[in-house]
């Protein structure tokens, strides 16, 4: 399907989303507004790859609105085993276009923390939501999928961490999407007040037979000496065409980390982009995919310093096999003023078989002389030595390339804070490559 310049959406199709969800009215005003802009502003370029062809708009009614989860009873197995609700009260579980269950353990509750979904948050909290979305972090008007995201929301998750408050137990949210036409247009937004600290984890859960479009925006808004982790296992379906967009803003003194596993099954335009604002600020971005069958996969992971002696890290290892092709652009960039800063960066991409392709680009912009800044880039195949060492102990071929991989890829993997999740992304990745 080519993408055309008429959109498939009119002026009383995004009313209706928000009559029909109560909305607050600077919400409503802002979806026409966002429409208006997604037919004039231009669909997103990312490097080396061409989606002029892809399917960025879905078949079926984004406004469709599956069940609420009432009981984490009625989950499936497969999402069961990502949650530990002994450990961990802090729950949030959404299929798209519904309200979310939310079970909140006490220590948030009498700390202020909210955490809901965005849909609530919207209406319950909607000066709060108002004050940061879509303000520093994604611009409606960036490119066409970012403004139709804006028009479109149906779903997604809010965190917001009082000041000075530290939030012991993580916060996870989890995104089920189902359906022959799933059209998830999912935007999450986690602000960490001044000196607050919280971790997140999300999922996005498919069934392999789900089609459909996911245009996922997510904002993290951390203020000075806060502090973030973020963690987030993606697993949507072959059918399933992605545009994701994750954005982090730095406060002074700040400190946002990034751990992700981005195991999609089907084509996608991925980035990420730290704004590194305050002085002395810190992001570290770690990174893992697998690429299998046929799909396209376009990896940018950008960190931008603007902040003096702020320190950005960036650290990508992707496995490719079958006739994948994953571009992976891995972007340090100092701004004039940013002195005494330090840009890092670690591009590593292992090809399983003759016709898969991995492309790392590592890109170092630097507008200021008193920095620090390097990278590192490698594209090859499994290393023999290595191979050799295990069959030399006994372990047959075929064990030994398994070992090798999930050693590639445990950097990223050790740093996701829920063990459930961290298992999960094993079994993926372990599937994936078998």
């Amino acid at each position: 399907m080519t993408i055309g310049t008429t959109l498939p959406f009119d002026q009383e199709y995004v009313r209706k989303l928000s009559v029909e969800r109560n909305e607050s009215a600077w919400m409503a005003e802002l979806r026409l507004q966002a429409l208006a802009k997604a037919a004039e502003v231009a669909m997103p370029t990312p490097d080396k790859t061409k989606i002029d062809k892809w399917d960025f708009f879905g078949k079926g009614p984004v406004a469709v609105v599956s069940e609420p989860v009432r009981s984490l009873d009625e989950l499936s197995d497969d999402v069961k085993k990502v949650i530990n609700l002994e450990d961990n009260k802090n729950v949030l579980v959404q299929r798209h276009g519904s309200k979310g269950f939310v079970a909140l353990s006490e220590e948030a509750t009498s700390k202020g923390v909210i955490f809901t979904d965005m849909l609530t948050a919207i209406n319950e909290h909607s000066d709060l939501v108002q004050k940061y979305f879509m303000k520093d972090g994604v611009s409606v008007d960036e490119n066409k999928l970012t403004a139709l995201h804006a028009a479109l929301v149906n779903g997604g998750s809010f965190v917001y961490v009082p000041k000075n408050v530290v939030l012991e137990t993580p916060l996870q949210a989890v995104f089920i999407i189902e359906g022959s036409e799933a059209n998830l247009y999912n935007h999450v937004l986690v602000v960490a007040d001044d000196n607050s600290e919280v971790t997140y984890v999300e999922n996005y859960i498919a069934e392999d037979t789900v089609a459909g479009i996911a245009n996922i925006v997510t904002e993290v808004i951390v203020g000075q000496n806060a502090k973030v982790s973020f963690g987030a296992v993606d697993t949507l379906a072959k059918g399933i065409t992605t545009y994701a967009n994750r954005r982090g803003i730095v406060g002074r003194d700040g400190k946002l980390e990034w751990a992700l596993g981005l195991m999609n099954e089907g084509d996608t335009v991925y980035e990420n982009i730290t704004n590194l604002m305050g002085d002395n600020s810190f992001a570290d971005t770690k990174t893992v995919t697998v690429g299998r069958g046929d799909q396209t996969q376009n990896f940018t992971t950008k960190i931008v310093h603007y902040g003096k002696a702020s320190e950005g890290y960036i650290l990508k290892h992707g496995v490719q096999k079958d006739s994948a092709t994953s571009i992976f652009n891995g972007i340090g960039y100092i701004k004039q003023g940013a002195s005494k800063s330090n840009a890092e960066q670690e591009s590593r991409v292992l090809m399983l078989n003759d016709k898969a392709r991995g492309d790392a680009n590592p890109i170092l912009l630097i507008d200021e002389d008193d920095v620090t800044a390097g990278h590192a880039a490698s594209v090859g195949r499994v290393d023999p030595m290595q191979l050799y060492y295990l069959m030399s102990r006994g372990i047959k071929k075929t064990e030994a390339e398994r070992l090798v991989i999930h050693g590639f890829l445990a950097p990223v993997v050790n740093e996701l804070p829920i063990e459930e999740v961290k298992t999960q992304l094993i079994e993926v990745i372990e599937r994936k490559v078998r």
